[in-house]
């Protein structure tokens, strides 16, 4: 059943009863970075923590600083970076949604509470009006932040072919919205009136990744996300005219015919789904570049017999945690190690219900968490 929905500026991901009961509660260089791990410290607004030593700080401060050029890279150097530090190093990631004219309002919060940057900073490409006035803004951070020694990673709420460039939340009017069966055949069916609309909207981000690439930033991409679930548009469909094909045609439209070949392809599921109808969703090796799920479930973290699932349709791809509301601890990345990276989602870092300062500096200050300036790609990648 299609759980009820509201906007994201309110409550950025209430697609799950649980979290809503929450919510109402309140990356060539292969070399790892040194032995030095950041320690705890005190949260700006909480009683000061008894750590003993003074945190490493890391390269930047966001936005507010001016970084110098940073080290290019290509998709294939980022995707073996990302193979090397399998099972042994995770890196640190936060979201950061709208408005996109504050790209990096919820890394800062991040910063504020542990004294160092996430090693992976989250865009959000967005859908309404303002976020499309603004994509600029979040493009010109995405390249800031790899100056500065953090991946970045990029999503897109994107509003249904049938509706303009901007859109509302809600189904019926834009990102729940549901289409028919012969609207999808005829989406995925080239040459027809709803699959040139589909890409036209793909247009419309193309100048912003091709910025990327000219600047030498291999974005991770995550297109269609949570793609077995059916709380956005294009979620759960199946068959030879489903979502897997509609994300094949993106990436094929994206590569081929605009030439956009420094992306790294994030393909996603969401763990509420079974771990057997995962693989139903897979697009195939040549779509793929890391395999990576969002752990909205009751547990807040992949069940065995998903992780299980994932490492076998990965067959030696990275693996991530593309969204997660609770902070992955050092024994949660220890029991399942195989995880590249995670990325909390916005405002549930500070949820008490969700996540506590002393449980977020426990991950960052952790031996196997690379943080920014940390990795061993990037602008502040260590020599």
């Amino acid at each position: 059943m299609r759980p009820t929905r509201t906007h994201p500026r309110t409550r950025p991901h209430a697609r799950r009863t649980r979290k809503r009961r929450a919510l109402a509660l309140g990356v060539a260089a292969l070399l790892l970075a040194g032995t030095g791990v950041p320690a705890a410290v005190a949260y700006e607004e909480h009683a000061p923590s008894p750590a003993s030593t003074e945190p490493k700080q890391s390269a930047g401060t966001g936005s507010a600083r001016a970084a110098a050029p940073g080290a290019a890279a290509t998709p294939g150097e980022l995707v073996s970076y990302l193979k090397s530090i399998t099972g042994s190093r995770t890196v640190t990631g936060q979201h950061n949604k709208e408005p996109l004219s504050q790209p990096t309002q919820y890394t800062e919060q991040a910063h504020g509470i542990t004294g160092v940057y996430p090693g992976l900073w989250g865009g959000e490409f967005g859908f309404g009006a303002s976020d499309l006035d603004d994509r600029q803004t979040m493009v010109d951070e995405a390249k800031n932040q790899w100056n500065s020694g953090s991946l970045a990673a990029l999503t897109w709420h994107v509003c249904p072919p049938t509706r303009g460039s901007s859109c509302g939340w809600e189904a019926g009017t834009g990102i729940m919205d549901e289409l028919s069966a012969d609207q999808w055949t005829e989406l995925t069916t080239d040459g027809t009136e709803l699959n040139s609309a589909w890409k036209r909207r793909l247009d419309e981000i193309v100048p912003y990744l091709q910025q990327l690439e000219d600047a030498g930033v291999p974005a991770l991409f995550r297109p269609l996300h949570e793609m077995n679930g059916d709380w956005f548009w294009w979620g759960a469909h199946g068959g030879d005219h489903g979502t897997r094909a509609l994300y094949q045609l993106t990436h094929d439209y994206l590569t081929r015919e605009k030439g956009l070949d420094h992306l790294v392809w994030v393909w996603n599921v969401d763990a509420k789904g079974a771990a057997g109808q995962m693989p139903d969703y897979y697009p195939g090796d040549a779509y793929v570049d890391v395999v990576s799920v969002d752990a909205w479930n009751d547990a807040g973290f992949p069940s065995g017999e998903q992780y299980a699932t994932l490492q076998d349709l990965a067959a030696g791809k990275p693996l991530a945690l593309a969204e997660v509301g609770r902070i992955p601890s050092p024994s949660d990345l220890a029991a399942q190690p195989e995880w590249t990276y995670f990325m909390v989602w916005s405002e549930m870092l500070t949820d008490p219900v969700w996540n506590t300062p002393e449980r977020i500096r426990e991950t960052y200050a952790h031996e196997r968490s690379l943080n920014q300036g940390e990795l061993g790609v990037g602008g502040a990648a260590p020599r």
